[in-house]
């Protein structure tokens, strides 16, 4: 059908912006996440700490799975 009134098709998935813009998928399907409490407060943490901070974590499989969820995955 063409998306008439006969039609029942399952509604299609909406991506949850919040995730999309805080997450993303590397090759092999694992999700990125940034390191929080990297923006404010920077003078009392040291340089090695706050560079660590800079970097991109992978998302823990724990989290994965609800997380590709929102992510229509």
């Amino acid at each position: 059908m063409d998306g008439s009134k006969g039609d029942r098709a399952v509604p299609k998935m909406k991506t949850h912006r919040g995730a999309a813009k805080r997450l993303r998928v590397t090759g092999t399907g694992k999700l990125v996440r940034g390191h929080a409490f990297h923006s404010h407060f920077t003078g009392k943490k040291t340089s090695k700490r706050k560079r660590h901070l800079r970097k991109d974590a992978v998302l823990h499989e724990t989290n994965a799975r609800v997380a590709k969820r929102l992510l229509g995955l």
